[in-house]
């Protein structure tokens, strides 16, 4: 691969910050799932940025033919260890994949703000890889979440988009928020069906994994912040765009 960037270092959890917190996997994951569920296709499925598989584990118990494209060799070797031959793997930088199909769903969930060309991938996306009647999932950390407004007004980041010191260690290169998200999934190709937030989120990450060990968060209580998040998709922790083939 081509890039300079060394994709193994920027999965690895820093000083300060995880590059996954328990919420993202326990909380996040499954909300994504079940916003998605609702516009599933029938077919194949490509996931694009799979980590070390934790999301792909809740993608197969809906699709019985992935494909998984990494750029981190290492996140590979742990997924494949898991998977073995049930999913297909590649190794390699989105820009210079080389896929043998086209895909009725195709997902890409919090990978995005990591890209340094997001408009030309999505832009692969949209002209190679999304079949005719198929549809893209498109997730983003949201800049105007309560918890990154609230850590302004803290004085601990200058301004709700700001990429911190630690999500550039992680190859963070943007915060979208929903008009940025959709200006570029528009200049991409892409025509944007449905917007939406995946839960309503005044809380830290690190906050909410001390939370999660505890009895005070109750199954109803994430249901409901789930729910608040369709009315209020700018004040949730991720932005959703489902997408469709653009001429």
């Amino acid at each position: 691969m081509s890039s300079g960037r060394d994709y193994n270092k920027e999965l690895k959890d820093t000083a300060d910050h995880k590059y996954a917190y328990n919420f993202d996997f326990d909380v996040m994951h499954r909300f994504m799932i079940q916003a998605f569920e609702p516009f599933f296709k029938p077919g194949n499925c490509l996931e694009l940025g799979s980590f070390k598989g934790d999301f792909t584990r809740r993608l197969a118990a809906h699709f019985n033919d992935i494909t998984c494209v990494e750029a981190s060799n290492d996140a590979i070797a742990v997924a494949r260890s898991e998977f073995g031959n049930n999913i297909k793997f590649t190794n390699s930088l989105f820009e210079e994949a080389t896929l043998p199909e086209k895909y009725d769903n195709i997902i890409l969930t919090h990978v995005l703000e990591h890209l340094d060309n997001p408009v030309t991938v999505m832009k692969r996306i949209n002209d190679e890889w999304l079949s005719d009647e198929g549809r893209f999932f498109l997730v983003c950390p949201n800049a105007n979440a309560p918890s990154r407004q609230i850590a302004v007004k803290m004085g601990l980041i200058t301004h709700n988009s700001a990429i911190t010191i630690a999500e550039a260690e992680h190859g963070h290169r943007i915060t979208y928020t929903l008009d940025t998200l959709e200006r570029d999934a528009r200049a991409a190709g892409l025509k944007v069906v449905y917007r939406s937030g995946i839960f309503f989120k005044a809380l830290a990450n690190f906050q909410w994994d001390r939370l999660l060990n505890t009895d005070i968060i109750s199954e109803e209580y994430l249901q409901g912040c789930f729910q608040l998040g369709q009315i209020y998709p700018d004040l949730c922790s991720s932005i959703f765009l489902m997408c469709e083939k653009g001429n």
